[in-house]
């Protein structure tokens, strides 16, 4: 069973740039199809970005698309978004997700992944 932990979250401007990653252990990550959600207080949460397990494809909600970039880095067994123009509004607690690759379905439902790390705060301050 593949266990994830996010890391790279933080106190940030209007405008900055961060980069999240999410390690995985007790499984090759390119074995598995990864999202990354989000989750603002109060609100509930909400697809962000996720690479396919095969061929990586990507897929970006909206609301972010063309401010964030989802990528792998199988030499580390980690998945990483990397946000720009960060806006107020992208503050939340940001998770992985991981679902075995051979299986398919719908990369931005959250209930289609299987694994979940624990969370990483994100805030942006205007």
């Amino acid at each position: 069973q593949v266990q994830l932990v996010e890391s790279g979250g933080g106190l940030v401007q209007a405008g900055d740039s961060l980069g999240l990653s999410c390690a995985a252990s007790g499984g090759t990550l390119s074995n598995y199809a990864v999202g990354w959600f989000r989750q603002a207080q109060g609100k509930e949460r909400e697809f962000v970005a996720a690479i396919s397990g095969r061929g990586g494809t990507l897929y970006y909600a909206d609301s972010i698309k063309g401010r964030f970039t989802i990528s792998r880095d199988n030499a580390k067994n980690t998945v990483h978004v990397h946000m720009n123009s960060l806006k107020p509004e992208d503050t939340a607690v940001y998770y992985c997700a991981a679902k075995p690759s051979f299986y398919s379905g719908n990369y931005y439902k959250s209930d289609f992944y299987d694994y979940w790390g624990q969370g990483t705060q994100v805030t942006v301050s205007s």
